[in-house]
Formats: C-alpha cells, sequence, structure tokens
C-alpha cells in the first residue's frame, strides 16, 4: 500500500510539474521574445521554466525515499543510473567535439531531454532485463 501511496503521489507530481513547465515555457517565450521584458527580470522570466524540471528531479529523489519496496527501487535506481551515465557521456563528448570546432553549440537545456530519455531508455532495460529472468526462472 505505501509503495502504490510513493508511486501515486510521484506520478500526480511529475504531471502538475509537466503542465506547469509547459504553462510556463509558453509564458517565457511569448513575453521575452516578443521583447516585453528586458534586463533582470527577463532573466528571472527566462529560468521560470526551468524550476519545474528541477521539481522533478526532486521528486525522483523522493520517491526513491519513500519507495518501501527494494526490488521497485532497486529498478527505479538502475534506471536514474542508465538516464545519467548516458546524458553525461553525451554531454562529455559533444562538448570536446564543440570545444574542437567539430560540432555545432548546444543549447544545455537538452541535457534534461537526453536525461529523460535516458530514463525511458532505463526502463526499457529494466523491463528487457525482468524478462530474462522471468526465463531462466
Amino acid at each position: 500500500m505505501a509503495r502504490q501511496r510513493a508511486y501515486k503521489r510521484y506520478n500526480r507530481t511529475v504531471i502538475v510539474l509537466s503542465l506547469v513547465y509547459v504553462a510556463l515555457l509558453f509564458a517565457a517565450e511569448t513575453v521575452i521574445r516578443r521583447g516585453h521584458l528586458a534586463g533582470p527580470l527577463a532573466y528571472v522570466v527566462a529560468v521560470l521554466p526551468a524550476l519545474p524540471i528541477i521539481g522533478i528531479f526532486a521528486a525522483i529523489g523522493r520517491y526513491l525515499v519513500e519507495e518501501t519496496d527494494e526490488y521497485i527501487r532497486f529498478l527505479t535506481v538502475r534506471q536514474t543510473l542508465i538516464a545519467s551515465g548516458l546524458t553525461l557521456s553525451v554531454a562529455t563528448a559533444w562538448g570536446f567535439l564543440e570545444n574542437f570546432g567539430l560540432a555545432p553549440h548546444f543549447d544545455t537545456y537538452w541535457i534534461a531531454v537526453i536525461w529523460f530519455a535516458g530514463l525511458g531508455l532505463g526502463a526499457c532495460i529494466n523491463k528487457l532485463m525482468g524478462r530474462r529472468l522471468e526465463s531462466e526462472a
């Protein structure tokens, strides 16, 4: 029951923060790109869409703390490690390519997108490894 509670809270938090992200991104794009804001306030508004993404990272951490099922926690940790390893590898390799003039500039907010894609890859790997374990049993 506690696992379901932690997972439901995690899902609810991620959904709400995702909706807030979309709203803040749309608002920031609108007011900054159209020249309605400048100066220090523009910097504040430009950073606002990052806050819900940071909140999602925190929600994942909170979920890991609240999850009572050790196996589910292990799968989630493995998933986040895969995402982190993939993201750090891509960012490092791209950084060297960019440094030597062999790749165009890469906007760093894409790093979070790569990390979330890595979570998806981690989930697929968890699924495949789970099937392998089931077939061996």
